[in-house]
């Protein structure tokens, strides 16, 4: 689509849904409703002329890449302009819970023999999404390279995984890893050291778009080379045009890929599957989106809806506020998104190339250092699903999702709970349910360093439900955690926690000191 044509189309859609949108006043004066169209049509030539601008300033071994980006922008951008100016929200009572052949149970596929793993494997390829700096968990770089259990970061253990595979079933499924601006050049040196490995690493980026002025919707940058603040990553919804623009999509069609499992790099359970790979072949399937059952912990997760008959993914930015506590009820959306996504390579160009994948747009807003408001104009990957043919859920056990988004995941890993195989996270069989313990973990503990700081050694969690930590709070080596123990250090107080301690039930506060002597 030509510029000119994308911006009379956003006039086009603004002069036809302010006019006939139903619902709308209209004792509004015209003049309201002119002055809406004339404010938005300016908007997105203003846009387009500073996008120009931009390009304009590229080094021109650069500028045809960076062109393509900024038409990708402006395409979102107007957009946003088009639903802003329609003022449509989700219809709440057209939402229904998926319908039986729109999720699958996992337990119900049958399992993949082994005389065909080889021949579905070499046509898959496994997607992570890299591109998060690790600066929430106090961290410097990409998060990815956060050491997460036995010295080993994210990357190394999926690595490891994929090496397995291929290893043991004589493939080649190659790791392919979306990085972000944020997150490429420290990746890039990092995945040196698997030089050697049976696993073959690709990588592309992400888009950089430029964050937009709220007030004036002119774009923070003024040259290409501005620093990283001006611009951010547009979630991980861009993956199929980067994927494509990137060349990697024809490439592995090219090498017979058919399939991409796709999920984000700190879920340790997203690994692959071919219990699930066979089923996409046996389908024809070309989205699969792996679910799991809520918990509480889960509440503000995405979950599968039936809208108007089609499968959708509904998000919580998504609700209108008199419905949050409606979409946070375990009783109504009783599953949940994992971001484990099974998606058909030739599918992707498909849409790509027809321009077909609109997914919801997501405004986030941020603020700069001076106070100046920003938003962020960001898709999420799963919400493509309504694109798709033969699109489903497929409701997976819990341990295909172990994200670690906090130091209480951390704890989570660390501990006994789980053992590593081959770069893979496996619950402790001695572990008498399958669910995990909710643990909480004050602000104390909130970096890594400091959470580290404040073990001797893992504790012991086989039989641990709940646990909650707040304030300053030290634990000595080998200490057992069972059933439900709170421990609430006071402001000015310290609790250590000796060295083989059992706490069983326990509530503990006030102040306990353990003096080395």
């Amino acid at each position: 689509m030509s510029e000119k044509s994308r911006i009379s189309t956003v006039q086009s859609n603004v002069n036809l849904t302010t006019l006939t949108n139903p619902g709308v006043d209209h004792t509004r004066s015209y003049s309201m409703l002119g002055f809406q169209e004339t404010t938005l049509s300016i908007a997105a030539k203003t846009m387009r002329n500073a996008l120009n601008n931009l390009v304009a300033e590229a080094d021109e071994q650069d500028r045809k890449a960076f062109k393509l980006e900024m038409d990708n922008f402006y395409h979102l951008f107007t957009r946003y302009l088009s639903e802003k100016a329609k003022g449509e929200k989700l219809n709440w009572s057209k939402i229904k819970s998926p319908a039986p052949d729109q999720i699958k149970v996992y337990k119900d596929l049958p399992k993949c023999a082994d005389n065909v793993k080889a021949e579905f494997l070499n046509k898959l390829a496994v997607l992570k999404l890299n591109g998060g700096l690790g600066t929430t968990m106090g961290c410097v770089g990409p998060k990815s390279a956060i050491e997460v259990r036995d010295g080993m970061t994210f990357l190394d253990l999926t690595v490891r995984q994929i090496e397995y595979l291929n290893s043991e079933n004589n493939v080649n499924v190659p790791l392919i890893l979306m990085n972000s601006f944020n997150t490429d050049e420290d990746t890039q040196k990092i995945i040196q050291k698997y030089t050697g490995h049976q696993v073959q690493i690709l990588t592309f980026n992400q888009s950089r778009f430029p964050r937009v002025f709220k007030e004036s919707l002119l774009p923070m940058p003024k040259n290409p080379k501005d620093e990283n603040g001006k611009w951010y990553p547009p979630g991980h919804g861009d993956l199929f045009e980067s994927l494509a623009n990137s060349g990697l999509l024809d490439q592995l069609i090219e090498q017979g890929k058919e399939y991409l499992f796709i999920s984000n790099v700190d879920n340790l359970g997203g690994s692959v599957d071919t219990r699930i790979l066979q089923h996409m072949f046996t389908t024809g399937s070309e989205f699969a989106m792996e679910v799991t059952d809520k918990t509480k912990a889960d509440i503000k997760g995405g979950t599968i809806i039936d809208y108007e008959g089609k499968v959708r993914l509904l998000e919580i930015a998504q609700v209108p506020s008199e419905h949050t506590d409606d979409f946070k009820s375990i009783k109504k959306f009783k599953i949940f998104n994992t971001n484990n996504l099974w998606v058909s390579t030739r599918a992707i160009k498909r849409l790509v190339e027809e321009q077909a994948l609109n997914m919801e747009i997501i405004v986030n807003v941020k603020s700069t250092e001076s106070g100046e408001k920003v938003i962020q104009l960001e898709t999420a990957v799963g919400a493509a699903i309504k694109y798709f043919k033969g699109a489903h859920g497929i409701n997976v056990p819990r341990s295909r999702f172990l994200p670690v988004k906090s130091t209480s995941d951390l704890f989570l890993i660390t501990s006994d709970l789980y053992g590593l195989h081959h770069g893979e996270l496996i619950m402790n069989p001695k572990r008498e349910f399958n669910s995990t313990p909710l643990v909480k973990l004050g602000d104390h503990f909130k970096k890594v360093n400091g959470f580290l700081s404040r073990f001797a050694s893992p504790p012991h969690i086989l039989e641990l439900d709940h646990l909650t930590v707040t304030g300053d709070v030290t634990f000595g080596a080998e200490v057992v955690l069972r059933g439900t123990v709170i421990i609430v250090a006071n402001h000015g107080s310290r609790i250590d926690i000796p060295a083989g301690a059992i706490l069983d039930d326990k509530v503990v506060t006030g102040n306990l000191r353990i003096l080395d002597h």
